[in-house]
C-alpha cells in the first residue's frame, strides 16, 4: 500500500473509518525535517503493511485539517485508532521512537508477550524466560531466571521447552524477529512457546530487572 496522500475530501474515509490504526504525517513540501522523516515512514509502511496505515496530509493544501489537529509546527505525527487520536509526537524522530508509539495499537500474535506482561508472569511464577542469544550475550546479562538455549539448539532441545510444570516458556533474543521466528518453528513441530516482543532491548529500555554475570 505504501504511504497514502490524504486531503479534506477523503480524510474521513481514509482515516476515521479505517479498520487499521493510522499514523498521520502532517507535513509541507518546504519542510526540511519532513523530508528527513519521509524515508523512515516509507520503511515503516513497508514493514507494517496490513497492520498499520500511514497517510500524509499537506498542511498548506488542507488548512482545515491542519487547524483541526491544532498544528503549530511540523512535522507532526498523530496516531489514530478506532477513529480517535491516541498519541502524537512533534518534530523529527527516529524509527525507535515511532515504534514505541505505534506498538500499543498494532495487532499482535496470540503467543506474543509484552515486557511488562512477562514481568508480571515471572512474579507470579507462571513463565520461564528462555534466552536464545549466544553464550557470550547470555553470560553478560539476561532476564533474571532465564535458561539458555541457543537458537541453533532449539530443535534438538525442544523437549526441554514443553510446559510440563504449567509455566509457559517465553523465548527472547536481542530483538523480536529471531524469537518470533523460533517460536513459530517450534509451534509447527508441536511445541507451544511464546516470544518476547521487542526482545531484550525493549526489556532493558523499559527499566525491567537484569541479571548480570554467569548464573551460580
Amino acid at each position: 500500500m505504501g504511504i497514502v496522500r490524504v486531503n479534506e475530501n477523503d480524510f474521513e474515509a481514509q482515516v476515521l473509518r479505517s479498520e487499521l490504526p493510522v499514523l498521520v504525517d502532517l507535513y509541507a513540501d518546504w519542510c526540511q525535517p519532513c523530508k528527513q522523516l519521509h524515508p523512515i515512514l516509507v520503511q515503516l509502511a513497508s514493514e507494517l503493511e496490513g497492520k498499520l496505515k500511514i497517510v500524509q496530509i499537506d498542511v498548506e493544501a488542507s488548512p482545515m485539517l491542519a487547524r483541526s489537529f491544532g498544528v503549530q509546527s511540523i512535522p507532526m505525527l498523530v496516531l489514530i485508532a478506532g477513529g480517535r487520536p491516541v498519541d502524537q509526537v512533534l518534530g523529527l524522530v527516529d524509527k525507535k521512537r515511532l515504534m514505541q508509539m505505534i506498538a500499543p495499537v498494532l495487532p499482535r500474535a496470540a503467543n506474543a508477550v509484552e515486557p511488562a506482561e512477562l514481568s508480571q508472569l515471572l512474579t507470579a511464577r507462571h513463565a520461564v524466560p528462555v534466552d536464545i542469544r549466544d553464550a557470550h550475550a547470555y553470560g553478560r546479562y539476561r532476564i533474571p531466571g532465564a535458561v539458555h538455549v541457543e537458537a541453533e539448539e532449539l530443535e534438538a532441545r525442544k523437549g526441554e521447552l514443553a510446559p510440563s510444570d504449567g509455566r509457559i516458556r517465553v523465548l527472547y533474543a536481542r530483538t523480536t524477529d529471531a524469537a518470533q521466528a523460533a517460536a513459530t518453528k517450534l509451534s509447527e513441530s508441536g511445541v507451544e512457546v511464546a516470544y518476547l516482543t521487542g526482545g531484550f532491548l525493549h526489556w532493558e529500555a523499559d527499566g525491567l530487572p537484569v541479571e548480570r554475570g554467569l548464573p551460580t
